[in-house]
């Protein structure tokens, strides 16, 4: 019997295109039986906040960031050509003339395929943000979980 390949991916980008990028990968690689993790770190975390306002407690600087930062996978600007908001308007319209997945569809898609989706815990306390504030089934965890998944991986990316 051989043993599970594994896949980990950090994303750390809090860029459309380069999260897209992450979860086509990670739904790739779990379309080949692998086990994926996703860690998100800083901006990736951006791709797993809800779009809505949420009564949690924050401080001021809490709050700034909370107000600077997308909500949701959906609001998410592009690395390239993002136009002052323009850019991802395009890209969605190339997408769906493509009939292609948008990048929620590709984080549902990933949850569904049983892809372990992490957010960061001490960037989490950093930015101020609330488990509240995520998608259902996050996982929250440090960089010693990410690094103990990782260790024993077969493909380790940073994006």
């Amino acid at each position: 019997m051989t043993e599970k390949k594994t896949t980990n991916i950090i994303l750390f980008s809090g860029d459309y295109d380069k999260a897209m990028a992450a979860y086509i990968i990670a739904n790739g690689a779990a379309a080949y039986d692998h086990e994926v993790t996703i860690f998100h770190t800083f901006w990736g975390l951006n791709a797993l906040r809800k779009d809505g306002d949420y009564n949690v407690k924050k401080g001021f600087i809490e709050k700034m960031f909370a107000k600077m930062m997308p909500k949701g996978a959906d609001k998410m600007g592009l690395s390239k050509m993002n136009f002052a908001g323009f850019g991802p308007k395009m890209i969605k319209e190339v997408i769906k003339k493509h009939n292609a997945m948008t990048l929620p569809q590709l984080i549902e898609m990933a949850q569904v395929q049983d892809v372990k989706l992490v957010a960061c815990t001490m960037t989490m306390d950093h930015l101020g943000l609330k488990q509240e504030e995520l998608l259902d089934g996050i996982e929250l965890a440090g960089v010693a979980a990410y690094l103990a998944d990782a260790e024993n991986g077969n493909v380790n990316l940073f994006i």
